[in-house]
């Protein structure tokens, strides 16, 4: 940087000296030019000239009056031509017996001229008159030609010319602009951590080599919510403008949960944070955000130097294979709970059947037998009357022992009616339905007379379903974020990690549908609408 500067004044300095160069010769130019002519119209105009150039072979008087005129007007040299530009004579040895230079012809024929020449290999000044005779009988006649010329000052006499403090001026530039320069270049390399620009330049392609290299998403914010730093994972995984750069949250209408866990609570003071770390306190790891029907599993880190904010960077990586994965698991566990509490249920079955026979109860057992196939069987044309799609129909006979467990009363609304759907709809169906019946089923246990009510209508693309229950609602400060993934209105419940709603919001962002909830005087109503494809009519041979 001193360096460039340093060329920089010089070049400055060069341009000043030619301008003042240049300004110098035209003042040269302009004021001697006038004094040059008007001294070879005055040396013209003398009747000893005039008589001497009328006299053939005249010469001593000529270089006599040349010789004073020079020293007396301080030119360079007087030369006396005959009318053929002969010289007679000159103050400059060189040009005699020569032909004086002729810029043009009307000078020959008795015209004035002045300008520069090159004589004798330098640049002059030169002022050409015409002299005439006043003899009587040959009155204006062309006698002869006065020529004086005076040479260029070198460069240096014409900067030393330009004026007499001009060599101070740009020394004392020059030496304001080293120190100013060096001052100047101290400071940028305080600024820049005592780097070098090759080496802020390499550090800067090392930053734009890691960022758009990396698999993962990166997004950095100043402390006024703007995007600074953005990589072409983070803008597609958060569907950013290519100018996004500069750009505000609030530009970009982010808002709710991604929002919050790109800003954070930037502005607050460390201690207001709950944390004695400070610059830790706004930090927030492996928060889960859904996002265009991609989930995001993000790390926000707030950044902080010489006791300045500066912003926060986040990471984010698409898990949305992840959570596909996490469904299923969460559908073998659910299926395994459902297994479990079944089996539960048959043994309590069975052990009751086994203790009426132990005590000779035979008639009883007859008769507990019938009433258990009766409720199986009512529960069996209940939801097979309903439901025909048969992965759905076995999830909610199964839900049913699950809820039974639970001491739930689960019911299927008597408008309820879904047809055969696709298997891939209709698995994506089973998924809401089951993560909505196991979320309402854990709101309303615990209490006398709780029960859970499952509504299902379906037309050609749509299926509606809704989950009521008689538990107390989802609290108004989940109400915002319920369907967020790691979410949970339960307490002290293991396993709860809030992934059911998530879901089953993803599903149906996925089917091109939505999914909500209000909260009732009963407890609250979940509602979800999924697309569906047309089941194609079967045709009998």
């Amino acid at each position: 940087m001193l360096v460039l500067q340093l060329a920089v004044i010089l070049v400055v300095l060069l341009l000043v000296g030619a301008l003042s160069l240049a300004q110098s010769s035209a003042t040269f130019t302009r004021v001697e030019g006038r004094r040059v002519s008007a001294l070879a119209e005055q040396l013209g105009s003398n009747p000893l000239v005039r008589d001497s150039l009328a006299t053939p072979e005249s010469r001593t008087g000529l270089a006599t009056l040349g010789q004073g005129f020079v020293t007396q007007s301080r030119v360079g040299t007087v030369t006396f031509a005959d009318a053929d530009e002969h010289v007679r004579t000159s103050t400059d040895p060189s040009l005699d017996d020569t032909r004086i230079p002729l810029p043009r012809k009307a000078v020959a024929d008795g015209a004035s001229w002045s300008g520069t020449l090159e004589i004798g290999g330098q640049r002059q000044l030169v002022s050409q008159v015409p002299v005439f005779s006043v003899a009587p009988g040959h009155v204006g006649e062309h006698v002869g030609t006065v020529m004086i010329s005076e040479a260029f000052p070198s460069s240096w006499e014409r900067l030393q010319g330009a004026s007499s403090y001009l060599l101070t001026y740009l020394g004392t530039a020059l030496a304001v602009g080293l120190l100013g320069s060096w001052l100047l270049a101290r400071r940028i390399k305080r600024q820049t951590l005592g780097m070098e620009p090759r080496e802020i330049a390499g550090l800067a392609e090392h930053r734009e080599a890691m960022l758009y290299g990396i698999a993962e998403g990166v997004i950095a914010l100043d402390p006024q919510r703007r995007i600074t730093l953005v990589n072409e994972v983070a803008r597609r995984l958060l569907d950013l403008p290519e100018h996004s750069i500069g750009m505000s949250l609030a530009d970009l209408r982010i808002r709710g949960r991604l929002y919050d866990v790109l800003a954070g609570d930037q502005d607050a003071p460390a201690g207001d944070l709950g944390d004695t770390r400070g610059t830790e306190a706004s930090d927030q790891h492996d928060q889960v955000v859904v996002r265009r029907g991609r989930v995001l599993v993000m790390n926000r880190m707030r950044v902080d130097k010489d006791g300045r904010h500066l912003g926060t960077v986040t990471t984010l990586r698409d898990r949305t294979a992840l959570a596909d994965l996490e469904r299923e698991i969460g559908s073998f566990r659910s299926t395994t709970q459902l297994l479990r509490a079944q089996g539960h249920e048959f043994a309590n079955q069975l052990h009751t059947i086994s203790g009426l026979i132990q005590i000779g109860e035979y008639d009883e057992v007859v008769r507990y037998v019938d009433a258990v196939s009766r409720r199986r069987h009512s529960l069996d044309l209940s939801v097979n009357s309903r439901v025909r799609d048969a992965a759905v129909a076995a999830l909610l006979m199964a839900k049913a022992s699950l809820a039974a467990e639970r001491r739930v009363d689960l019911r299927i609304s008597e408008d309820s009616a879904l047809d055969r759907l696709q298997p891939e709809d209709s698995a994506d169906v089973a998924t809401v339905v089951g993560n909505l019946v196991d979320n309402a089923i854990d709101a309303a246990s615990g209490s006398a007379g709780s029960w859970v009510e499952i509504g299902i209508s379906h037309d050609t693309t749509t299926v509606r379903i809704t989950v009521r229950d008689s538990g107390p609602g989802v609290p108004e400060a989940f109400a915002a974020e319920v369907f967020d993934h790691g979410v949970t209105t339960k307490t002290g419940s293991e396993g709860a990690h809030g992934i059911g709603l998530a879901l089953s919001r993803l599903v149906c962002q996925r089917r091109g549908g939505e999914i909500g909830f209000e909260n009732t005087a009963d407890g609250a109503s979940f509602t979800a609408q999924l697309t569906v494809e047309p089941v194609p009519a079967v045709v009998s041979p």
